[in-house]
């Protein structure tokens, strides 16, 4: 009976023994070991086999990458001015006997190094900069968090600031100031398409005076065209009447004359101004007789010429005897007196 109890406890020691030995560790930590408590190893996720009583797990320590929320922080920035600011810190252990043995309280040390860094680094920045500079803010952050946490065996990845909350009423005079600047924006671009407008506007009216004054040298080359043709004919005419005088002499000067005067006295009948005209007596006789025309006509071109009206023979140079002028009153036909 006493054989078997031993045998029993020794069994039994055994197996407490290979409990105490074997360590499984995790993925995604390293456990250290300790011999008489001393570090020695760091003991990598899987199985692991210690000696109980001499060695023991000495530290738990989490190899991926974590993040540390920094509470909201009151700075005073290089103008005064008191903002709330909160921030994150991502990090990542890659020594586990550093971050185990190098500082006493890992993730207090990296908030309390973070939390100073951002009053230094803010604190030497005006307002506009802290809110119109958040890359430059996080990228200092990062290089000197991350040179302060460096012995310690861990890696700052990132640094970020989640939000920035100035005074109430700097934040009612920054709206103000946003709505003027949009108002300027506005004014500015308004002012613009006035001036593209009135640009365009003064383009079209230039190429309209250009147009314009082409018509008008166009219109006044073809108008002058005009009057050379005009001219030519004119002065071919005259060649024409010049070359007929200088063939039959005084009888085409008659022919000419009386043509006129025909012309003439037909204007007078048209005249609207008048109901009663006075007219000489060859007029007179004129008018009554239509067809002495064509004896002018043949008295003029004939060798001997000859009156119109008694065909008696007239001087050689084209006069005839002057009678005294006798002034009628002839009627205006389809007139009422």
């Amino acid at each position: 009976m006493g054989g078997t109890l031993a045998l029993a406890f020794l069994v039994l020691l055994v197996v407490v023994f290979l409990l105490m030995a074997v360590r499984v560790v995790k993925q995604g930590y390293v456990y250290t070991i300790e011999r008489f408590g001393k570090y020695t190893i760091a003991a990598d996720p899987g199985l692991h086999l210690i000696i109980p009583f001499i060695d023991r797990v000495g530290q738990k320590v989490n190899m991926m990458e974590q993040v540390l929320d920094i509470p909201g922080q009151e700075i005073i920035t290089a103008d005064n001015a008191m903002v709330g600011v909160d921030a994150v810190v991502f990090f990542q252990v890659l020594d586990a006997g550093k971050a185990a043995y190098e500082v006493s309280n890992l993730y207090q040390a990296i908030m309390a190094l973070t939390t100073t860094n951002l009053r230094t680094v803010m604190g030497s920045m005006d307002l506009d900069e802290t809110l119109s500079k958040r890359d430059e803010i996080n990228a200092r952050l990062l290089s000197v968090v991350d040179h302060a946490t460096s012995p310690w065996g861990v890696k700052i990845t990132r640094v970020e600031i989640k939000d920035i909350r100035p005074p109430l009423d700097i934040s009612e005079a920054m709206a103000r100031q946003m709505k003027a600047e949009r108002l300027k924006r506005a004014e500015i671009l308004e002012a613009e398409g006035d001036r593209a407008s009135n640009i365009l506007r003064a383009e079209g009216d230039k190429q309209s005076a250009i147009l314009k004054a082409e018509g008008k040298r166009e219109a006044a080359f073809r108008d002058a065209e005009a009057r050379e043709r005009a001219a030519e004919a004119e002065a071919k005419a005259t060649e024409l009447v010049s070359n007929a005088i200088a063939q039959s002499g005084n009888q085409a000067i008659n022919y000419f004359v009386a043509q006129e005067y025909t012309k003439a006295v037909g204007k007078f009948a048209d005249s609207p101004n008048a109901k009663t005209i006075l007219f000489p007596v060859e007029a007179t006789q004129l008018i009554g007789s239509l067809g002495g025309i064509g004896e002018l006509i043949k008295g003029t071109f004939a060798d001997t010429p000859t009156t119109p009206d008694t065909g008696t023979a007239l001087p050689q140079g084209g006069g005839r005897e002057r009678t005294p002028v006798r002034r009628t009153s002839v009627p205006r036909t389809g007139d009422g007196g």
